[in-house]
């Protein structure tokens, strides 16, 4: 899917959205989707409405041969001995990788429910603290911290992690508070991508390296990317409603951030004067179908778009729920032509 360079993954469907008689086999497929596309992984989603990640995540490997789960881990959840604990024994059962997106959120009102109050910044210093002893583990090593939220004394890992195993680490860079995170567990951070079109962020002002998580919708047709789009994305009353609730609520940078860029973004051209519209939308943003930007348009006009992201740095990329296996095989042609736009 992807040139040399470039990691992408897609993400696994949530239990909320299927039929229980129908979860498994949906993550199955999405996950056998995404390795035949050449994903290196796939997002395993957390929170307190959706089934548990890593039971998710084995149904995922169980149906692959080399795909890995990208877990959600919230350190509210489980001690960081317990999350070391399941990498190394899906490891020890099945011989694979599992890769890490280490949350220091998620939503608020999920921490309220949970007893957790603490403020956004400290929730990344205890998210630091939480994967650097987990990551210690997974490495082979006798931790002793007495750190403000673990206190650990000669804690050890078995079974021990292959070497070979050790997963890659992601975490939400979108706040000075997450790239700082990022930086002292050597994660790489993952941000809402800001758009790079006519009239919005200049390329001085935007963010450069690390990974985005963003939704591509491209067809050989521009009209009829637009036409897949707004038919999956409907406006919808009601969802406009449950996200400006969201909105208000919420402590998140990203969203905010997300929220800035669709005020500043400039007019979509018309199609039918012959200029294909800016790629960067964020229609399911604000219909609360979706909490990451989507590229709409031709493959060219896309792999364009995506091209930019690459010259400023950008090394992966977290795609949204693909609803089919064709969508993949389009985002990979974006990504091809991308690479080549790059080289040229």
């Amino acid at each position: 899917m992807t040139p040399t360079g470039l990691t992408v993954y897609s993400t696994c469907p949530q239990s909320k959205d299927v039929p229980a008689a129908d979860y498994l086999d949906a993550v199955a497929t999405t996950a056998r989707w995404s390795e035949d596309a050449g994903c290196a992984g796939m997002l395993v989603y957390t929170d307190n409405g959706i089934a548990d990640p890593w039971l998710v995540s084995q149904t995922a490997i169980a149906a692959t041969q080399r795909l890995a789960p990208l877990v959600a881990v919230q350190p509210v959840y489980m001690h960081p001995y317990t999350a070391a604990s399941m990498v190394s024994s899906l490891a020890y059962l099945h011989g694979r990788s599992v890769h890490l997106n280490m949350l220091a959120g998620g939503f608020k009102n999920d921490l309220v429910a949970l007893g957790d109050q603490t403020e956004h910044d400290d929730r990344y210093a205890r998210t630091v603290e939480y994967t650097q002893i987990l990551t210690a583990l997974l490495r082979g090593e006798t931790v002793t911290v007495d750190g403000r939220w673990h206190q650990v004394h000669n804690l050890r890992l078995a079974p021990a992690l292959p070497p070979e195993l050790m997963p890659e680490v992601l975490i939400s860079g979108s706040s000075p508070a997450g790239r700082a995170a990022a930086e002292a567990i050597g994660a790489t951070p993952i941000r809402y991508p800001e758009p790079l079109g006519a009239g919005s962020v200049t390329d001085a002002d935007a963010p450069t390296g690390g990974g985005v998580r963003m939704g591509i919708i491209a067809r050989d047709d521009a009209d009829e990317a637009w036409r897949v789009a707004r038919e999956r994305f409907p406006a919808d009353r009601a969802g406009q409603v449950a996200h400006a609730m969201a909105m208000r609520v919420s402590d998140s940078h990203w969203h905010h951030q997300l929220a800035a860029a669709r005020d500043a973004a400039a007019p979509t051209p018309r199609a039918d004067l012959g200029a294909e519209p800016e790629p960067y939308w964020l229609g399911p943003f604000e219909n609360y179908q979706s909490f990451c930007p989507y590229l709409v348009g031709s493959h060219d006009r896309v792999a364009a778009e995506v091209a930019r992201y690459v010259e400023r740095g950008t090394e992966v990329f977290v795609l949204d729920i693909p609803p089919a296996a064709e969508d993949l095989g389009h985002a990979g042609e974006v990504f091809v032509r991308a690479g080549a736009a790059v080289r040229a």
